[in-house]
């Protein structure tokens, strides 16, 4: 590792060794023994030259211009409530008697199958169109596009009287909702100041909840309305949140990293002095910020040619960075949270057998799943991405596993005491009480672990020029997944019931090994400091790397220690 000086006074340059810091983790490593001046102390930190920047540049949350780019990552969070209130909803208005009624579609099976996985096939079909629209227009004009096609599909779906106008509903609504997760999490990413970048990409996931949970009220208050206006209203809303985007997109500024990939240097610079520097255009962060841009960002290349992905895996670097993409992408779908589609079939397994019983433990679960999520995002800036990842996913598969446990004494006795379509009464409640705590406790779980990660991961391992089509391509695989999981889920319910959770507990075990194998810990470092990283031979052990430096009494970061054990 090269020597170099960090001075608060001098102009800003990248150091070539790791990782950077957010203004939280620091550990003291020693006093004054380690410097000239007195009540000095040496800390270890991710990055030595971001940790200068920010201690110089504190940015004010309390300012105007800190408002509004709050209300920006507020507006990304409203394109993740979209796609959260559809993941509640179907699992709803399925329970209810006028839905059956008039589609006639049942708990379980093809009907039901086809219902929800026509959504995820328009996010696949859809995934390419909105990384151009990203790349070639905008963040911005990419949410707000995202955001028609949704009101669209809501539109169209809330006014079926066949079957068909509503899968085709379900289609355009997957549609509009691919666009805006390719525009929004790069959105909240890219303008995020580097210390806040976690809690604002965790911010916009957790928008799933600003969807869900007012998607499991609203279907618990509408199944009392005796029409088939029970359904339609739940599936008109959908609407509201988009109506919102469609106007809010406008008063919100565009991504620097768009404007710099574009040859705009002037309203980068202009939107990272405004927001992340005080209006200071000489301060060190600003500068250190705009720098790393213009050496990471390229104007031109394959990366600007639409219909073309190979930069996302003809490199060494590109591999790597996709081997996270996929990670998050496959096994933030597949970790068992797609039963919660279904969770109406998924109570009555577990002996709840009325619809407004099931809805009204379907608001349960969405909100131990909010919990854990707004929990893990509170810390996402502290928190070390794989260990999380590793031991969360561990803690997924031993959860479900004690709720499949207990959830096979209750489905043995119903199918004892049924007689016909008589259901008898169940004597073993605290077996379906346990069933429904752990099932319960699988969720906050969950929603800690991935929630917070599945905007975060991405965007961090992604750098400009390949994000918006790695973003693409995570939306692709997303769409894939879901539609596994929206397909198959009622199928498998009708076929084997609870069995079918034994496949997330074994697979949930495969993927906590996979985290600690490939995981890049990108918790502490800027988007173009992790140029260096995917750059090594083995980026897993270059991302646990870090700076030791010198802090002065008076907080100013005086020089970086040279490690000469490497």
């Amino acid at each position: 590792m090269s020597e170099k000086q960090v001075n608060t006074e001098s102009s800003p340059e990248i150091i070539d060794a790791a990782p950077d810091l957010h203004s939280y983790p620091v550990v003291a490593e020693g006093t004054g023994k380690t410097a000239a001046n007195e009540g000095a102390q040496s800390k270890t930190v991710y990055n030595a030259e971001l940790y200068a920047a920010l201690q110089e540049t504190d940015i004010h949350p309390w300012t105007r211009e800190s408002f509004h780019l709050y209300f920006a990552v507020f507006v990304a969070f409203l394109c993740a409530c979209a796609n959260g209130y559809d993941g509640s909803l179907i699992g709803s208005i399925t329970a209810m008697p006028y839905f059956q009624k008039t589609f006639n579609t049942g708990y379980n099976g093809i009907r039901v199958s086809g219902i929800g996985s026509l959504y995820n096939v328009g996010s696949i079909v859809t995934a390419p169109i909105g990384a151009i629209i990203s790349d070639r227009y905008g963040r911005k004009v990419g949410m707000f596009c995202g955001a028609w096609v949704i009101i669209l599909g809501a539109i169209v779906a809330a006014t079926s009287f066949h079957l068909a106008q509503l899968v085709i509903g379900r289609f355009i609504l997957g549609a509009g909702i691919q666009m805006m997760t390719v525009a929004a999490p790069a959105y909240a990413i890219e303008i995020a100041p580097p210390h806040w970048r976690g809690r604002c990409a965790g911010f916009y996931n957790n928008g799933w909840f600003g969807g869900s949970i007012p998607a499991a009220l609203i279907t618990y208050g509408t199944i009392h309305i005796d029409s088939n206006y029970s359904w339609r209203i739940p599936l008109l809303l959908q609407c509201v949140a988009c109506l919102f985007v469609v106007v809010a997109v406008w008063f919100i500024p565009e991504s620097p990293r768009f404007h710099m990939a574009n040859g705009k240097d002037a309203e980068a610079l202009a939107f990272l002095v405004k927001y992340h520097g005080n209006g200071d255009p000489n301060s060190r962060l600003v500068r250190l910020e705009i720098e790393e841009m213009r050496e990471g960002i390229k104007a031109d290349g394959l990366d600007k040619v639409w219909w073309d992905y190979r930069p996302l895996f003809s490199t060494h670097d590109g591999r790597w960075r996709m081997t996270q993409v996929l990670m998050i992408s496959i096994f933030g779908q597949f970790s068992g949270n797609g039963l919660g589609y279904y969770n109406a079939a998924i109570f009555k397994d577990m002996g709840i057998s009325t619809a407004p019983l099931q809805l009204a433990y379907n608001i349960l679960a969405t909100s131990c799943q909010a919990i854990g999520g707004m929990t893990g995002m509170s810390l996402t800036d502290r928190m070390p991405r794989r260990k999380v990842l590793v031991i969360g996913t561990f803690l997924c598969a031993v959860a479900l596993a004690c709720n499949s446990g207990l959830t096979s004494v209750v489905a043995k006795e119903i199918n004892e005491t049924t007689v016909g379509s008589v259901t008898g009464h169940i004597t073993n409640l605290s077996y379906g009480k346990g069933a429904l705590a752990t099932y319960f406790l699988f969720q906050t779980i969950y929603g800690f672990t991935y929630t917070p990660l599945q905007g975060v991961i991405p965007a961090e391992a992604l750098d400009t020029n390949r994000r918006a089509k790695g973003l693409a391509a995570s939306g692709f695989i997303v769409g894939g997944m879901g539609f596994i999981n929206t397909f198959c889920t009622p199928i498998a319910n009708s076929s084997i019931g609870y069995k079918y959770i034994y496949i997330f507990v074994g697979w949930d075990i495969v993927e906590s090994f996979l985290w600690w194998l490939f995981c890049v810990e990108s918790q502490g470092k800027t988007l173009e400091e992790l140029e260096w990283v995917y750059a090594q031979k083995n980026p897993v052990k270059a991302s646990l790397k870090v700076d030791k430096i010198v802090v002065q009494a008076d907080g100013t970061v005086s020089e970086k220690i040279v490690d000469h054990s490497e």
